[in-house]
């Protein structure tokens, strides 16, 4: 796996970017209107070799791939290049490609020439808009099954007021003199790859763009004060800016993902493509608007630069028409069999692949639950604490794959943070979960980095070999996920202490043997200052401690947590863990360990059995597969599924590659909860009336998948918890408690 570009691309990046941010500053933008085209700053792109990036070395170009274009597009978004630079990358590419007047190509990657290219049929729609359009003088369109070369005469363009102040202009090619560049179904696959390029390069420019604006907005918002704060500390102004910049993320990714997808013939490379056009225009509209609202009143002015991020966020990607049908066209590349050309993308060093050690544990996990699984023990399978097997935890940590992503040293398997992804995923093809295992880790690595000589002597081989499982003690009734005011006491009672108090949301503490629990031992210090982690025996030789109560509370998700009561019970200052009131420290390395990952593999389980059920239902006779609606319903929860892969993908490269990590883990969780709640909910209206039944099969699970996706965004740290964390590491926004 890989999200680093090679350092020629950087150097790359680096020329780009400080060449637009002298010549395309927003001053430079302003100037350029109405017209919204910089004479100047073209001819500069083009002696930066912008021009002739795509364009075949054999014809004189750079030839470079489409991973190299997309970081170029990306700083043009960034600093709103006043010019059709997308059009007119795939115009000069075109032109090499499809042969004809060699001057037009040299005058087009010189600059001298601005060459663009139309997105309809001249033969269907002779009278088009064109991006570029008041300022080319060719235009490159398909006309039948001819590709050919129109010439653009300066009476023909017609200067008119446009939302964005673009060089747009509506053309009627039919009436300009064209020549053919080529003709046949070669020359217009070529055509349509050009088209598919276009989206890509666009919406690159689209993530750079929204970035931008989320940028400007968090340090308008980190220097305004309203009502003695900055407004910034507001989470009314702070969570939907961390919202968007896992949108914004997600769309540059989904660009790569359709470029990596293209390189690797991956089947779905063109719904790829169509997946990113329209989430990077939807996903740029919301981010700007969104910026836009954050300066308030000032937004509105043209005194501030916003507005100008605004307009052309929305005018882009609209010269193609609707962005909505490029879901639709999602949808048919998924579900209805549609085709398209597809570029030439190059080489790409960005790599989503987990690699071969990731290959290797998925099988040796599916091995073994066809020897040791009985279909009695899958029937019992749930995706909480109610699917544990004590039988199937012992055998699974006798071949070292219960603590997959343990240290070998403490006894795990080790296994790098990409292995561990194909692990999950494996286990939930599966159909197993089980969440017992992964706080039992947790605890098992807390006990091994701050225990006593006795429990790592005679607690940790008990949590190793699976006979044992742990449950966190962290909420409290009064407090959620403010842990911090845990008001559970711990007091010394001669060599030991004394623990009495609730713990609420203490799943799993039935089955448990040990709850890893933080308690307060000191009330007059901050409240985050006197806390102290402790490991408290739920059951002494088989039977419940004496003092410990265990309530059920019983969820509408077919789940059961605990509500536990402490009362006077005692355990041994050797079952503390770290300092006294040292518990924040030592509760940092467990939430390190709860903190990221994400919900993409219940997601991509929920998609499988919509996918099913609009199979197996029929409508008006026929499977609603078939429905274009269902399929742009079924596409939307794919690009979700993408992102939220995506984004976990980064988390993890970040930490496993030891790269800076700007709250990656939250905005993978977050993101993933949200959508997964969200998508549950459209899916189960999709499958309506069916849906509504616990039905063995598909139904059941679609059903099961909704009443699971409302508990997401909360445990595991709230939604609101990640943005916080998301606002002030992501982007640089004061502490948002406010």
């Amino acid at each position: 796996m890989n999200f680093d570009l090679t350092d020629d691309q950087e150097m790359m990046r680096d020329m780009f970017a400080r060449f637009l941010d002298e010549n395309s500053s927003t001053a430079r933008v302003r100037a350029a209107a109405p017209s919204g085209f910089d004479a100047a700053l073209w001819k500069g792109l083009a002696e930066q070799g912008a021009l002739s990036i795509r364009v075949p070395e054999a014809s004189g170009g750079l030839g470079l791939g489409l991973i190299d274009a997309a970081v170029l597009m990306e700083e043009a978004g960034r600093t709103l290049a006043s010019g059709p630079l997308a059009e007119a990358l795939v115009a000069t590419r075109l032109l090499a490609l499809l042969g004809g007047d060699a001057g037009w190509l040299e005058r087009g990657m010189t600059g001298e020439s601005v060459v663009t290219i139309a997105f309809h049929d001249i033969a269907d729609q002779p009278r088009q808009w064109i991006a570029g359009g008041l300022i080319a003088e060719g235009v490159i369109a398909r006309n039948g099954s001819d590709v050919v070369l129109v010439t653009v005469a300066d009476g023909a363009r017609v200067a008119e007021e446009n939302l964005a102040d673009t060089p747009l202009a509506e053309l009627d090619l039919a009436a300009q003199p064209q020549v053919v560049l080529a003709s046949g179904d070669a020359a217009l696959a070529t055509f349509a790859a050009a088209i598919e390029e276009w989206k890509l390069l666009v919406s690159a420019a689209l993530a750079g763009l929204g970035r931008e604006a989320l940028k400007l907005a968090a340090a308008y918002a980190s220097e305004r004060k309203q009502f003695g704060q900055f407004i910034g500390q507001f989470q009314a102004i702070s969570h939907p800016l961390a919202d968007l910049i896992c949108e914004v993320d997600g769309g540059k990714f989904l660009v790569w993902k359709a470029i990596r997808d293209i390189v690797d013939g991956t089947p779905t490379a063109g719904a790829a493509i169509s997946v990113a056009a329209w989430w990077n225009a939807e996903a740029a509209a919301r981010a700007t608007a969104q910026a836009l609202h954050t300066f308030g009143g000032y937004g509105l002015t043209t005194e501030y630069d916003i507005f100008l991020f605004n307009l052309r966020a929305k005018a882009w990607p609209l010269v193609l028409g609707d962005p909505q049908r490029l879901l639709d066209e999602a949808g048919r590349r998924l579900y209805a069999g549609e085709t398209t050309a597809l570029p030439d993308a190059g080489e790409s060093p960005i790599d989503f692949d987990l690699g071969d050690d990731a290959n290797a544990i998925a099988q040796e996990i599916h091995t073994f639950f066809a020897a040791n699984v009985t279909p009695e023990m899958r029937d019992k399978f749930h995706y909480s604490w109610e699917g544990y097997n004590p039988e199937l935890n012992r055998k699974l940590a006798a071949e070292n794959l219960l603590y997959l992503g343990l240290q070998k040293d403490v006894g795990g398997r080790g296994l790098s943070p990409y292995a561990k992804i194909a692990a999950m995923d494996a286990f939930e093809l599966e159909g197993y979960n089980n969440p017992a295992a992964g706080v039992s880790q947790m605890v098992a690595l807390i006990i091994h980095r701050f225990g006593s000589d006795e429990l790592k002597q005679d607690v940790l081989p008990q949590i190793m070999s699976g006979e044992v499982i742990c449950s966190l003690g962290y909420s409290e009734p009064g407090a959620g996920s403010d842990v911090f005011a845990a008001q559970c006491r711990a007091t010394p009672d001669g060599n030991g202490w004394r623990i009495d108090g609730t713990k609420m949301f203490t799943s799993g503490a039935n089955l448990a043997s040990y709850v890893l629990m933080l308690a307060r031992t000191n009330t007059e210090v901050a409240k985050h200052k006197g806390l102290t982690m402790f490991i408290v025996p739920l059951k002494t030789n088989g039977e419940q401690t004496e003092g410990v109560t265990v309530q059920p509370v019983y969820t509408f998700q077919d789940e059961r947590t605990n509500i536990t009561f402490y009362d006077n019970v005692k355990i041994p200052d050797s079952w503390r863990l770290g300092d006294v009131d040292g518990g924040v420290k030592t509760m940092s390395a467990s939430l390190e360990l709860e903190h990221g990952g994400g919900f993409a593999k219940y997601q991509r389980a929920m998609l499988h059995a919509g996918e099913q059920l609009c199979r197996e239902i029929t409508r008006h006779g026929k499977p609603l597969i078939g429905d274009p609606a269902a399929q742009t319903r079924l596409a939307r929860t794919v690009a979700n599924l993408w992102v939220s892969e995506l984004l976990t993908f980064r988390a993890t490269w970040v930490i496993a590659e030891k790269k800076t990590n700007l709250a990656y883990g939250p905005m993978a969780k977050m993101f993933s909860s949200e959508k997964f709640l969200t998508d549950a909910r459209d899916l189960l209206d999709l499958t309506a009336p069916l849906s509504l039944s616990k039905r063995n099969g598909t139904a059941a699970e679609i059903n099961m998948f909704y009443r699971h996706a409302q508990g997401s965004t909360i445990y595991g740290g709230t939604s609101e918890v990640h943005r916080s964390m998301i606002a002030e590491r992501g982007l640089g926004l004061p502490r948002t408690r406010a």
